[in-house]
């Protein structure tokens, strides 16, 4: 597949989720609270989809690592919304196996061999390293996020959330920059703003 589609994958992926924080940021501002709309969820959804996409096309374990760790979360929190209904069903049922087809296509035409994975010339053992460890930290937000809104029976963005953001983004950031990846640079850079704003909104609410 030509370059200029998988990236066009990757930045309508990175447009999405920035457009979810956009969304999430300015109904918290006009509010003065930290809020989470249905949008945000709906938007991280297809996102998510796309770029677990652009990350098998590129053969970037750390990208498909993340996106294969949340997805789900997403699905969740639509569902604790009372929205995941309203979806048509032949749209619930791909969303659900897409990843595991994914999956079960690769191994079963040998398109995924665990040591090329993990003996990519493009990105060295090091390299890789950081970038699953910074996928790693951003997914935990999202655990936390999910255990704490299951807790709660509502779903919503706590601190810890957006800590974790911030922690995980930068990490993403720097694995962005030595991996020469403009996807995720962008889509990181701009969320990192979004990130401290949202502690500062969150800790006015506390005093």
């Amino acid at each position: 597949m030509a370059d200029w589609i998988i990236y066009s994958i990757g930045f309508l992926a990175q447009i999405l989720f920035s457009s979810r924080m956009l969304v999430q940021w300015i109904l918290s501002e006009k509010n003065k609270k930290v809020l989470t709309p249905r949008l945000f969820w709906q938007l991280s959804l297809f996102a998510s989809f796309l770029l677990f996409v652009y990350g098998w096309l590129r053969d970037d374990f750390a990208i498909m690592l993340g996106q294969a760790l949340t997805y789900f979360i997403y699905i969740r929190n639509i569902q604790l919304q009372g929205e995941w209904e309203k979806f048509p069903k032949p749209i619930r049922i791909f969303l659900w196996v897409f990843p595991v087809l994914v999956i079960m296509y690769g191994y079963n035409n040998n398109a995924y061999d665990i040591e090329a994975i993990f003996n990519n010339d493009a990105i060295p053992i090091w390299l890789l390293a950081l970038g699953s460890i910074a996928q790693i930290i951003f997914t935990l937000r999202f655990v936390y996020q999910w255990l704490y809104s299951e807790k709660k029976k509502i779903s919503s963005l706590p601190f810890g959330f957006w800590l974790l953001s911030l922690i995980g983004a930068s990490l993403i950031l720097t694995y962005a920059i030595f991996r020469k990846d403009p996807v995720l640079f962008l889509g990181h850079s701009l969320g990192l703003i979004v990130y401290i704003r949202n502690l500062f909104i969150l800790k006015n609410q506390v005093i």
